[in-house]
């Protein structure tokens, strides 16, 4: 009788353990908690190109909505029209991401939002000239409306942050079926069936089916990025953490390409192709990549309440 060794018993009941616990955690996205009069003061904002250096790039430069809170092409463009390092992630469902952007530098919605700012590839400017700014505009008055204590850097970056927690997307289909008010198609169940077998489950689960974890990329086969990137290590300066990226949100995954952390792919389909090889060290079939495919269509949500009427 052949003895497996300790150390992979417990790497298996640890995967098993892991893989229980991701199919229990998916939830339907909840209705959205904001306040509305700062969030419509953020959504002004976020649409102002007045806080960038040149006045000419605003959060929904990179951030294009109504849409799909994310970028159609490869890499954002900042002031003096330079090109940025990294994928525009989506910031539809951003508030139910553990931390933001891809190495984690912000560890909350409100951190996040005056990185760009200072960013000399974005915005390219400092919170002091962007107050300035504001104090000499219309928004000063609004801002002394809302808040006891007027326009400073933390209610600034707390107006924009009130208006990214409206941007949920609710009742999409799956989460129709989560709570039993509509069937997937036999094509759907069968993907989400094969999405949970097969591990994907594992990393993108959750309310967001993602963004609640760091992950190597290219655990299997190491993954060629687009451009030099070294990951979380920017951050932690460890050297385990090189290559190791927050996992993206599947919410909305259908309409938010190009993919992965360089935009270097470009379909769904070769999206779930490359995660199953680098990730999963698998090779699947064309079958089961178009199952797959039709249940992450299902994850496609409703416009949030804040766009809506919005062209």
């Amino acid at each position: 009788m052949k003895v497996v060794p300790i150390f992979i018993k417990s790497f298996i009941l640890t995967l098993i353990s892991l893989s229980l616990y991701a199919q229990s955690s998916i939830k339907p996205v909840p209705n959205a908690i904001y306040n509305s009069l700062r969030a419509e003061l953020g959504k002004k904002l976020f649409f102002e190109p007045m806080i960038s250096k040149d006045g000419t790039i605003s959060c929904a430069s990179c951030h294009n909505l109504p849409g799909n809170g994310a970028n159609s092409i490869q890499y954002s463009f900042g002031v003096d029209t330079q090109e940025g390092l990294i994928n525009t992630p989506t910031v539809l469902n951003a508030t139910f991401n553990f931390v933001q952007h891809f190495n984690g530098q912000a560890k909350t919605l409100q951190e996040q939002v005056l990185l760009p700012i200072t960013n000399p590839l974005k915005m390219a400017t400092t919170i002091k000239m962007v107050l300035s700014k504001l104090k000499n505009s219309k928004y000063k008055d609004e801002f002394e409306r809302i808040y006891p204590d007027g326009l400073n850097e933390k209610n600034f970056a707390n107006a924009i942050s009130e208006f990214e927690k409206a941007l949920t997307t609710p009742n999409s289909k799956f989460d129709q079926f989560l709570r039993g008010e509509t069937h997937l198609s036999r094509q759907e169940l069968l993907g989400y069936k094969q999405f949970k077998s097969t591990g994907c489950i594992n990393c993108h689960n959750g309310v967001n089916i993602g963004g609640g974890m760091y992950q190597k990329m290219g655990i299997f086969i190491k993954y060629k990025e687009a451009k030099k990137l070294n990951g979380r290590i920017d951050i932690t300066k460890r050297e385990r953490d090189k290559n190791v990226y927050k996992v993206p949100t599947l919410r909305n995954i259908a309409i938010t390409a190009p993919y992965f952390h360089d935009g270097k792919i470009v379909t769904l389909k070769q999206a779930i192709r490359k995660m199953r090889e680098h990730q999963l060290g698998i090779t699947l079939r064309s079958k089961s990549i178009e199952n797959i495919e039709a249940f992450l269509k299902t994850l496609t949500g409703e416009t949030p309440k804040i766009l809506q009427g919005m062209k």
